[in-house]
């Protein structure tokens, strides 16, 4: 297939060569770093590059590389978006205009309902697109270079939806197509934005070690998920699946998510991350106070979920003390920085109604 990835981080470049990759399909990819501050990819477009990867995959792949959201769209069948979630309502007003009826976009990881906002401009738009989202990444991996990408792992079982949700089941197929075995069907669209975990474990752990970022001092972040701030990222779970529960949706925990994706053994979450520790080391925490962990995570995660909490009437106080806490060490208010709220109409939409949506 012809494959457009949208992003030039790590997990964009740990798709591209693994799709790119003979024992993967060698599919033919096409990259496009959506800020231009890929300079290493910005300088070869029209042409391509070649990415080196090492850990679970160890190849060298050709990819080409796209200059412009419209020379990335003519390119592909099938696109991936893989940028953070504060970089989706960029990447797919830049894309939108470009898009093909027929074409298929996996968002990957989808939260915030970014899918949606897509699904309805496009539909504004007179275009039929199959947009599948997944509530995490295939791959985990660390950028090691301009073109060189350490592939650490690949999830073992990952959930998809898609917009319209009658084309669930040829989504779960595409990503089957592409990444292999391990995909199965979600509900629809919301659980994929609630079933993301990263903001429930990241936010604690980004800002009860906040000396270490402010310091960019070294630190594996397994081996600093204690006890205590363990507990707090359950209290911030058990939050997270009563926000889903309210809208008729039954979720895994976050331990439930660490056994499917790594083979943990244990049931408590500091036990998983001390096992984690013991496993792999890192990865290792944020060293920037502008890490995604806060500039994402908190404003298209937790506050998102405080705003959906508002709309079903689910109580989120420990949610909201995360947000204010984040706020105040950053000097910003994360609660105004999520710009897919007011296009998804998230204050003023009711409960059912977002359902409706959500379901295509």
């Amino acid at each position: 297939m012809r494959i457009g990835i949208a992003g030039s981080g790590a997990i964009a470049l740990a798709n591209a060569a693994w799709l790119a990759h003979d024992s993967h399909g060698g599919h033919a990819v096409t990259v496009w770093s959506p800020r231009g501050d890929g300079r290493e990819f910005a300088a070869h477009a029209g042409d391509g590059v070649t990415l080196t990867a090492t850990g679970l995959l160890q190849t060298e792949v050709r990819v080409a590389v796209a200059g412009t959201a419209a020379t990335l769209a003519a390119s592909a069948d099938v696109l991936l978006i893989a940028v953070p979630v504060n970089g989706h309502r960029h990447v797919m007003d830049a894309l939108l205009p470009h898009l093909r009826r027929g074409q298929s976009v996996i968002i990957s990881a989808m939260g915030s309902l970014s899918a949606l906002y897509l699904f309805e401009a496009a539909r504004k738009r007179g275009l039929d697109i199959t947009v599948a989202s997944l509530g995490t990444t295939v791959l985990t991996a660390r950028r090691e270079g301009p073109s060189q990408v350490r592939i650490m792992t690949r999830r073992g079982a990952l959930e998809v939806s898609a917009l319209p949700q009658s084309r669930t089941a040829v989504a779960v197929q595409l990503c089957t197509a592409l990444f292999g075995e391990g995909f199965s069907a979600q509900s629809n669209a919301l659980a994929t934005a609630l079933s993301n975990i990263n903001p429930v474990a990241h936010v604690p752990l980004a800002l009860f070690n906040w000396t270490r970022i402010e310091r960019a001092e070294s630190w594996p972040q397994y081996h600093f998920m204690t006890l205590k701030v363990s507990a707090v990222i359950e209290r911030l779970d058990a939050e997270r699946l009563a926000l889903a529960r309210a809208f008729g949706l039954h979720l895994q925990s976050i331990q439930s998510h660490f056994t499917k994706s790594f083979a943990t053994q244990s049931s408590l979450l500091a036990n998983i991350a001390a096992e984690l520790h013991a496993k792999r080391g890192g990865p290792p925490g944020p060293t920037d106070t502008q890490s995604r962990y806060m500039t994402e995570d908190v404003p298209y995660g937790l506050v998102f979920c405080t705003a959906l909490g508002r709309m079903a009437g689910v109580p989120m106080p420990a949610t909201q003390t995360m947000v204010d806490a984040a706020s105040l060490i950053a000097g910003r208010d994360f609660n105004a920085d999520n710009n897919l709220l007011a296009p998804l109409k998230i204050g003023s939409e009711s409960a059912t109604g977002l359902l409706s949506r959500t379901t295509g």
